[in-house]
């Protein structure tokens, strides 16, 4: 189930046990808990959103130095090979 979906439940299951006059003091902390769960499971995704995030950019600038340098190496091995045929 995702987390989005949780949340949707969450807040039906609330409504419901209100609005049908059966909220009793443990069903509103079970709804409660349920909805604390949710939340510190949204803080979870999001902070395991943020690394990935992270390490993504960080693979990004990486691919980018790799890149560079194969540039540059490309460029020297030319000027070696020009070198050389001139001699």
């Amino acid at each position: 189930m995702t987390l989005k979906t949780t949340l949707k439940m969450t807040a039906a299951a609330a409504s419901l046990a209100i609005l049908a006059g059966c909220a009793s003091t443990s069903a509103l902390e079970e709804v409660r808990m349920t909805a604390e769960s949710a939340q510190a499971d949204a803080a979870e995704a999001r902070s395991m959103a943020s690394q990935a995030m992270n390490t993504a950019n960080q693979a990004q600038r990486d691919a980018q130095s790799a890149l560079q340098m194969s540039e540059q190496n490309r460029e020297e091995m030319n000027r070696m090979f020009q070198r050389s045929m001139q001699k």
